[in-house]
């Protein structure tokens, strides 16, 4: 049976997101099929991502604490963990992590460490992208009103 993944919504239901097999590939729910989106091994805690071609290694999690690290040059970024209940959380230096979401039946630190790295953490990343854009298209509307109002010398 497969675990349902989910985002965390403020005041309002969390959304789900898409749904990690027991063999450890990750699909993204989508109106009409599911994207495949990744796949993690279940007995090393290696994440990678699906694209065309061979695989690419996002990220691994650490079996026994469920901890989750973005691969990358060098060493490995910490970038959040998940709890024995399947609540997901990002990390947040100097604060407390931030709680993003949760997995139902987790049956392994794995499957929700490829949830938080395949698909929760994704989507927040998009959430903040699009806030900042709003924020900016807003304070540049606002610039160029008060420009517009401004009176001229002449």
């Amino acid at each position: 049976m497969s675990s349902k993944v989910f985002r965390h919504k403020p005041l309002a239901p969390d959304e789900q997101i898409g749904r990690v097999e027991p063999d450890g590939r990750v699909y993204e729910s989508l109106f009409g099929p599911d994207k495949y989106v990744g796949r993690v091994e279940v007995d090393s805690g290696k994440v990678y991502e699906a694209r065309f071609g061979p695989d690419k290694e996002i990220g691994r999690v650490t079996l026994d604490n469920g901890k989750a690290y973005r691969a990358k040059f060098g060493p490995d970024e910490y970038v959040g963990h998940a709890d024995g209940d399947g609540k997901l959380y990002r990390h947040k230096p100097l604060a407390a992590d931030e709680y993003l979401g949760h997995i139902q039946e987790m049956p392994a630190y794995a499957h929700a460490g490829a949830a938080l790295l395949l698909l929760v953490l994704p989507a927040w990343e998009a959430t903040q992208a699009e806030a900042e854009t709003a924020t900016a298209t807003a304070e540049e509307a606002k610039a160029a009103q008060a420009a517009k109002d401004a009176p001229t010398k002449s």
